[in-house]
Order: C-alpha cells, then sequence, then structure tokens
C-alpha cells in the first residue's frame, strides 16, 4: 500500500466492530493511562489503582522481582515497584501482561500460539535492545518499546483467534508458496494485512497514537505515518528477531530488512549480528513473560 489514505480503514473498522467478544485491556490498565500523563500523579494513586486488580498486581511484582529488571533485592510492594522502576515502566509492564492473557490458545491453534509469543517476545526484547542502543537511548524509551514489540503482531492473533477459516486459508498459502511473506498472504485475501487490523485494534484500546502507528506501518516504515519513527525500530526489530531464529534452527531466511531501516539507523550486516548476539542473551530473561502467556 502507498501510503495510509490507502488502507481500506471502513473495511478494518467494520472487522474489529463484528468480532462481539474481542478482547480489551483490564479497567486497571485504562485507569493508569489516563492519569499517568497528569502532573500531580503520584506513586501511590498508580499502586492504588494497581490494588484494585490483585492478579495483576502480583503479575507486576513477578516481572518486577525477574531477570528481566535485575534489580539487587525483591520488591514486595507494588508501590515499593513504581518506585524503583517508574511509572511509565509500570504501565508498559500492566499492559504487556494484559495482551499476554487476553488471546488464550486452544488444541488447534497451540503450536502456533507458541511460535507467535515466542516470535512476539523476541521481538520486544529486540525493542529494547535498539532502543536503548540508538543514540543512547535519546530517541526511543525502551519501556514502551518493549510493549510495542510485545504487540507488534497483534493483528495475527485476531485473524487466528476470531477468523479462523480465514487463518487456516493464510496458512494454507504460507505452506504453499514458500516465497509469501505472511502479509503477502492476507493482502490478497483480505486486501489489507494483520498490521492495519493491529492498528486498528490499538487505537480502539485507546493506546497512544504513535504506538499505533508504529505497528500500523512496522512493515512499511517510509509510509507517511504519525509513529514519530517508531515503526522504523519495530521493524528492524520484528526483523533481528526473525534472522536470530533462523540462524537458530539453521535454516535460510528469505526474509530480507524493510525498505529504509538500515539506512534510518546507519547500520549494516555486522551490526545484526551483534544484535543478535544481544538478543539470544537477553531473551534468556523472557521465561516469566512466557509463564503469563502460557507457553512456559
Amino acid at each position: 500500500m502507498s501510503n495510509a489514505a490507502t488502507i481500506p480503514e471502513n473495511k478494518i473498522k467494520q472487522l474489529i466492530a463484528n468480532i462481539s467478544n474481542l478482547p480489551t485491556p483490564p479497567i486497571v490498565f485504562e485507569q493508569i493511562q489516563k492519569v499517568i500523563n497528569e502532573p500531580d500523579t503520584s506513586v501511590g494513586d498508580i499502586a492504588s489503582i494497581l490494588s484494585e486488580d490483585p492478579a495483576m498486581s502480583i503479575k507486576v511484582l513477578k516481572l518486577t522481582n525477574s531477570a528481566f529488571y535485575g534489580l539487587q533485592r525483591e520488591v514486595d510492594s507494588v508501590k515499593h515497584a513504581v518506585m524503583i522502576i517508574g511509572l511509565e515502566a509500570v504501565k508498559n509492564l500492566v499492559l504487556s501482561a494484559s495482551v499476554l492473557n487476553m488471546f488464550k490458545a486452544d488444541q488447534s491453534n497451540k503450536d502456533y500460539h507458541e511460535t507467535f509469543w515466542r516470535h512476539s517476545l523476541s521481538t520486544a526484547f529486540a525493542s529494547r535492545i535498539i532502543a536503548k542502543r540508538f543514540q543512547g537511548g535519546k530517541v526511543f524509551n525502551p519501556d514502551p518499546a518493549f510493549s510495542a514489540g510485545l504487540i507488534h503482531d497483534i493483528g495475527k492473533m485476531v485473524i487466528c483467534c476470531f477468523m479462523p477459516n480465514e487463518h487456516k486459508q493464510i496458512q494454507k498459502q504460507l505452506e504453499e508458496n514458500p516465497e509469501l511473506t505472511d502479509y503477502q498472504a492476507e493482502l490478497a485475501l483480505f486486501g489489507f494485512n494483520h498490521a492495519h487490523i493491529g492498528r486498528e485494534l490499538t487505537m480502539k484500546w485507546k493506546l497512544p497514537n504513535r504506538l499505533c502507528d508504529a505497528i500500523g506501518f512496522h512493515h512499511n516504515p517510509v509510509e507517511p505515518n504519525e509513529s514519530q519513527d517508531f515503526a522504523f525500530l519495530l521493524s528492524l526489530a520484528d526483523y533481528v528477531a526473525h534472522v536470530a531464529t533462523y540462524s537458530n534452527n539453521k535454516t535460510e531466511p528469505r526474509l530480507q530488512p524493510t525498505k529504509g531501516v538500515f539506512d534510518y539507523f546507519g547500520i549494516d550486516v555486522q551490526d545484526i549480528d551483534s544484535l543478535k548476539a544481544n538478543l539470544a542473551e537477553e531473551y534468556l530473561k523472557a521465561d516469566t513473560f512466557m509463564r503469563i502467556a502460557g507457553i512456559s
């Protein structure tokens, strides 16, 4: 698609609207998102909101105390967690834990779910690594970068869980035409792809426009969008996660970096090797996230 205007938004909106039981983030996330940018919001305010959802509070504490943050001592309260890792980090942990818990596998798609979440977590960790590296973290905040990486392909979950017949058609196309990418197969079937569905879904969830457009344009970040270059970050992270997986499986990837991404970051193939090595190390910290997703 050549630009944002060519996305068949009405068709996508109708698709999303027709899914009556589509998951939504918990009320606790909406409340945190509402107050977090208010100048007088305090640590106590966020802790109070989280206390209304004990299950989410436990998840936030588990993630805060996991290898993901590598803290020197255990955090024993949500208020302490907010003080140690910050408001933005807690908000993004709530988003990550919420999404991991929203889409559940059944016996017919269990393997697909596991592959999906492993790639999504790889992309999330890669996003965090790149955000920290790129200009010393001055451009992209690593916390929302992680969350964006985790949900960059959430449109695929919509297709898998709520459009099972179309999902089977797409998987069949990919098996019969290994040169196709998934989004090309989706475009042929729908006229739009999982990135466009993900953008519409996250807009419905009232996530920040920057994040919504990053998800919607991660396969074509050079197109006009409002991601403030976040789409470039997701595109590179997605590529690194894919090639790291391929190299681990000793399979030659057909995947190519998205147009303009290497130039934007000023990198080459040697830099990708370095990012892959970093990702392999960081992915060891994914255990707690995988347990929340039910794939440990």
